[in-house]
């Protein structure tokens, strides 16, 4: 079969290609630059458990070189400390310059085998038919590319959308940031911080050797920001938490961000797909546009490998956008139905019943990857056998406990996700302590291995020594991207492969077998 063809070369397009070519899949990727990006420390991306493991997983090294995680959220209004949240009972939220996290992806992408960078290629045209999809570049050369599918990761101006014919309704300038990014010692060092005097808001982020990004709420539609209003935007700020005097400051960087709201009518046109900027923007209070992005990465990739490997169903396709579509909608919701509240000043009552949690709680959410404005997605799963109940909601994220993989290593669980199979896990406590070579043919476990290897599609079995709210002998169905299918109590092979052919939307489509990995080469004119 043909590659698949990637058209943008920012971070969801090449963490689509290198996650496709962890499944087998070879990428061809154009991108329209040199392949080269400047360095904008001001330019920054917030990455939460579920992203950061994803990015690790594709081998992208810059968020250990080049990430500082957050030791704390720290909020003040008014000058005052009004909460601090500390992150002791779970992973804390790294940031990083979204141009060291294009580059980590590119480097990895580019040690990759089955994936092919090409730079300076404009697509200037796509055709598709029954098998595949034919794309137009100009560039350095004019050349014809053939792709079993097509996805367009290039972002809000995306060619591919236009091409398609796909509307991109929404809103402009929702929010518009002053940023700078700067050198300096504050008072709380590793922390982050929410400072809010309605209606002015400032945040400052840390990132690592002592930067620090910070945001000031403007207008929506306001002046031009002068390079000296900005110097006093720093001045004042760096004054407020300092004591009244502003510290020593390095300027490395400026900005000014407005962000629009905007989601796509469609996000596949048969073998054509949208993905990142290119199908939804968001990023208005704390909300991570680029880490939407990541996730459409991690969702459609499982499934366009199946495709490619053995034939998928249309409604497995059709799946992508059902899923991620309805995720991204209800953040925007979210973000929409509480910004008049909190940026008004008033009315929070209204949206928050009893006023239970204050504006800067729900700002935190944003920012923090919590609540309906920034926590991980539940896909609603196409099967409901759920027999037990267990800390997980159907169609979550699982937890990332530590399992036994097939090669007897212990693990995190979310190591074992991305890679185009599912993962039947058995939470049987004790085993952590015992001999892997004495439990593995005792108990269920020569009956489950059995049910597991007669199951549709490929899948590993991983043993857990326990699982948040899951009683012994839980058997766990778990999507190739890390969300919950379905749980047992015990083993049911029948109902273990039933589930199984649900995840992947029953039988798959006939397609005529591979017979090997294609070359990666381009057609010329």
């Amino acid at each position: 079969m043909d590659p698949v063809i990637v058209v943008g070369a920012g971070p969801v397009g090449l963490s689509l290609s290198l996650a496709l070519a962890g499944q087998g899949v070879p990428c061809v990727v154009l991108d329209e630059g040199s392949g080269k990006d400047a360095p904008r420390p001001a330019r920054t991306v917030v990455l939460h458990a579920d992203t950061a493991a994803m990015v690790h997983r594709l081998g992208c090294t810059t968020l250990r070189d080049e990430g500082a995680h957050f030791t704390a959220w720290r909020t003040m209004r008014r000058g005052r400390d009004s909460q601090r949240i500390t992150f002791e009972d779970g992973p804390a939220p790294i940031h990083l310059p979204q141009h060291a996290l294009t580059r980590g992806l590119r480097d990895a992408a580019t040690a990759h085998p089955l994936v092919q960078l090409v730079t300076e290629s404009r697509l200037d045209a796509l055709e598709q038919d029954g098998r595949g999809v034919t794309a137009h570049t100009r560039g350095a050369e004019t050349t014809w590319w053939r792709g079993s599918h097509l996805v367009g990761c290039d972002g809000a101006r995306s060619t591919v959308r236009k091409l398609l014919g796909i509307r991109f309704p929404g809103r402009t300038a929702v929010e518009r940031h002053a940023v700078a990014a700067l050198r300096t010692e504050l008072p709380w060092p590793g922390e982050a911080l929410l400072h809010r005097s309605p209606p002015d808001e400032v945040t400052a982020r840390p990132l690592a050797d002592g930067v620090y990004r910070l945001d000031w709420l403007l207008p929506a539609r306001g002046d031009l920001v002068t390079p000296d209003a900005l110097v006093t935007l720093i001045r004042d700020s760096l004054a407020l938490w300092c004591g009244g005097t502003t510290p020593p400051y390095e300027l490395l960087d400026t900005g000014v961000h407005t962000l629009h709201h905007r989601l796509a009518r469609r996000w596949r046109d048969g073998r054509a797909f949208l993905a990142g900027d290119a199908a939804h923007l968001l990023g208005a209070l704390g909300t991570q546009g680029v880490e939407e992005g990541l996730r459409d990465a991690e969702n459609l990739a499982w499934k366009l490998s199946l495709d490619w490997h053995q034939g998928a169903s249309e409604a497995l396709l059709d799946s992508y956008e059902a899923e991620r579509r309805r995720a991204v909608a209800a953040r925007l919701r979210a973000a929409d139905q509480a910004m008049p509240a909190l940026r008004s000043g008033g009315g929070l009552r209204a949206y928050l019943p009893g006023a239970s949690r204050t504006a800067e709680s729900l700002l935190a959410d944003g920012h923090l990857g919590r609540g309906p404005l920034g926590a991980e997605p539940v896909y609603a799963p196409p099967v409901a056998v759920h027999e037990v109940p267990t800390a997980t909601e159907p169609g979550g994220p699982v937890e990332n406990v530590p399992v036994t993989a097939p090669d007897g290593s212990t693990v995190p669980l979310r190591d074992q996700v991305g890679r185009g199979r599912l993962l039947v896990v058995l939470v049987a406590p004790g085993t952590g302590v015992w001999d892997r070579r004495h439990w593995l043919g005792a108990g269920l476990m020569p009956r489950l291995a059995a049910a597991v290897a007669a199951l549709p599609v490929r899948a590993a079995l991983l043993v857990a020594d326990g699982y948040p709210g899951a009683a012994a002998h839980t058997v766990l169905l778990v999507r190739p991207d890390g969300h919950l299918a379905a749980t047992f109590a015990g083993v049911h092979p029948a109902e273990l492969y039933e589930a199984a052919d649900a995840v992947r939307h029953d039988a798959p489509a006939p397609a005529p077998a591979a017979t090997g990995l294609p070359a990666i080469a381009p057609v010329i004119d």
